[in-house]
């Protein structure tokens, strides 16, 4: 069982990485991250914010204002396609990596 933010998405993208040889490990920021195809997918744990996965504006938005989600926006600027999910949360978190990876990198 996951002990940490990080423990579970690294335990989420390996179990990608078994079906989508697409899905790797990548750098953003200084730190880790996942790509898929090369492209943004996620990462965790950046100061705090949980999840945060690229998706399109029109879902970033819909997350936020269910309550699911929050603006990410490191040193002030919002990233539109960007949402962090603070509260750890398996079946969530898979499933919007999942809509992550359809959404950055369609087969």
């Amino acid at each position: 069982m996951p002990q940490t933010d990080e423990d579970l998405f690294w335990e989420l993208i390996d179990g990608f990485q078994t079906g989508d040889p697409r899905v790797e490990e990548g750098t953003i920021m200084g730190g880790k991250c996942a790509r898929v195809a090369g492209e943004f997918l996620g990462l965790v744990d950046f100061e705090g914010f949980g999840l945060v996965v690229k998706l399109p504006k029109a879902r970033v938005a819909e997350l936020i204002e269910q309550g699911h989600g929050q603006p990410f926006a490191p040193a002030g600027k919002v990233f539109k396609e960007w949402v962090s999910i603070p509260k750890r949360d398996g079946h969530r978190w898979r499933s919007l990596l999942q809509e992550g990876i359809a959404f950055v990198a369609p087969a």
